[in-house]
């Protein structure tokens, strides 16, 4: 693969500034197309050879085109804040927004070549790396992004001659850095490993282009005619109806009585039980938050359930057992603008906690296959393809120390009836009922079967659901608690034993 990129190729400067002022122009115009068309985002991938050119090639672009519209991020070293969470989170959180161009130093790339090269993981680690990088990517094309992926080459004599001349010039020494050396050192091993992830990862919907970096001129041009082409195919591409684009039916899930309807929607508990369960775990939860092993941890409680079904209530008792500064609650409603123009979970990913808090969602990221699927307001090939990211999204967390606790909390029909119109009579209720909650009240049918395919198809080993019956409002409360403390104290067991085997 990288053979042909050490043939050299050069391109004389006449010709360079020849060729320079009609591409950059053609450059802006695509660039403000892209802004005021605002259908997608742009994501430029920069990996390969260290004094290839990428950093000069990057500038240059900047300079070419309209810098206020691209966001250059760089990923070498990681925060504190970044490696107390999942490693995806440090990319999620700056992805360019619709209409906008990031480009990315240090990328998931550079992560999985170095560890690899440097002995961090073996070549299992590697493939795993490489399926997370393709699902990643296979997810932002879905949302619609547009990514291109460069790898800047140089042969090992062109990297030898390049440090060579670079030490031996007064001028320029400077600018040879501690990881151009180390790479000359791991050249064979960075470049073989190199290869394989090329391979591996080169996809029509983000393929990989090597760039040949010994002659400036070239490899500027080559890229820019790279990023002219595939922006004016994107931008050309008529928008894609929704309800046109094809998706394979479900296939059966589980017989929807086995799941909702095998609930005992009569548990109950008296309101002297409720009171000592309830403190008892209250008590139990607030000391496992304090305990020393949940440093290495990070918490999080997704509610959803039919509406009037007491995710309020519940959340309050949980909220009530735990300082303040130790959890947040992130209330989930109806997409803002600002994250209309990201890929879906980029909104639940940014509120990942850090080791040791905890994190509420009150509604969730089950928001597509549930209210988008049943109202319409998303495509179906959107909410069928959701399983597998959402799957793949809790498998990083968990991966990652995160505890995933997921409750729906279940009513009967008539439950729902009553309490309705309890907050329609109780004034201070009143701000709880909307004609929304009638409406949806009459696709109770198709909300049923939506949890079903839900729960069926997103209950998982490391991220299962648990239903709750909340007809009794006490009852549901203490199982809420009661299951956060024992996934809690499991998870701490395991991490014990994991800790054991190093």
């Amino acid at each position: 693969m990288f053979e042909s990129a050490e043939i050299g190729h050069a391109i004389d400067k006449d010709t360079y500034d020849a060729e320079v002022p009609a591409l950059r122009e053609a450059l802006l115009e695509a660039q403000f197309e892209l802004q005021q068309q605002g259908r997608f985002p742009v994501i430029v991938l920069i990996n390969g050879i260290e004094g290839a050119g990428k950093g000069e090639t990057v500038k240059l672009l900047n300079e070419w085109m309209d810098p206020r519209l691209i966001e250059v991020r760089t990923f070498d070293q990681q925060s504190d804040e970044e490696l107390a969470r999942p490693p995806a989170w440090r990319y999620w959180r700056l992805l360019p927004a619709k209409g906008r161009m990031g480009i990315f130093f240090g990328n998931w790339y550079s992560q999985m070549l170095q560890g690899r090269v440097h002995g961090r993981f073996k070549d299992p680690g590697l493939d795993q790396a490489i399926g997370g990088a393709e699902r990643l990517e296979k997810m932002l094309c879905d949302e619609g992004a547009l990514i291109f992926k460069f790898w800047f080459h140089l042969s090992k004599k062109q990297m030898k001659n390049r440090l060579k001349a670079l030490r031996d010039d007064p001028l320029h020494s400077w600018r040879i850095s501690p990881l151009d050396w180390q790479q000359s050192e791991t050249y064979d091993r960075f470049v073989r490993f190199g290869e394989r992830v090329l391979r591996r990862t080169s996809r029509d919907y983000a393929p990989w282009y090597v760039i040949e970096g010994v002659d400036a001129h070239y490899r500027s041009l080559t890229v820019g005619k790279i990023l002219l082409e595939g922006l004016h195919a994107a931008l050309s591409r008529p928008k894609v109806n929704p309800d046109r684009v094809s998706a394979a039916p479900l296939p059966p899930s589980i017989d929807q009585l086995s799941l909702l309807g095998s609930l005992d929607m009569s548990q109950r508990l008296d309101k002297a039980d409720y009171e000592e369960q309830l403190i008892t775990e209250q008590a139990r939860l607030s000391g496992l938050m304090r305990d020393k092993r949940m440093r290495k941890h990070a918490l999080v409680a997704v509610f959803e359930g039919n509406d009037a079904a007491g995710k309020g209530g519940a959340i309050r008792r949980v909220a009530a057992a735990l300082d303040p500064r130790q959890y947040r609650i992130v209330p989930i409603a109806a997409p803002t603008e600002e994250e209309r123009a990201q890929p879906y979970l980029w909104r639940f990913w940014r509120h990942i906690p850090a080791r040791g808090k905890f994190t509420v969602f009150d509604r969730s990221w089950y928001g597509r296959v549930l209210v988008e699927r049943v109202e319409g307001f998303c495509a179906k090939a959107d909410w069928m393809r959701a399983y597998g990211e959402i799957n793949d999204f809790e498998e990083q967390l968990s991966d990652a120390r995160v505890i995933v606790v997921k409750f729906w909390l279940a009513i009967d029909k008539q439950t729902q009836l009553e309490r309705f119109q309890e907050r329609e009579e109780i004034p201070f209720k009143r701000f709880k009922i909307t004609e929304d909650d009638w409406r949806n009240r009459e696709k109770w049918d198709d909300y049923r079967a939506a949890v079903g395919d839900m729960v069926d198809r997103t209950s998982t080993e490391v991220s299962a659901w648990t239903l709750v019956e909340a007809n009794d409002k006490r009852w549901a409360r203490v199982k809420v608690l009661r299951t956060i403390n024992q996934a809690l104290e499991a998870a701490f067991v395991r991490s014990d034993k994991q800790d054991k085997k190093k």
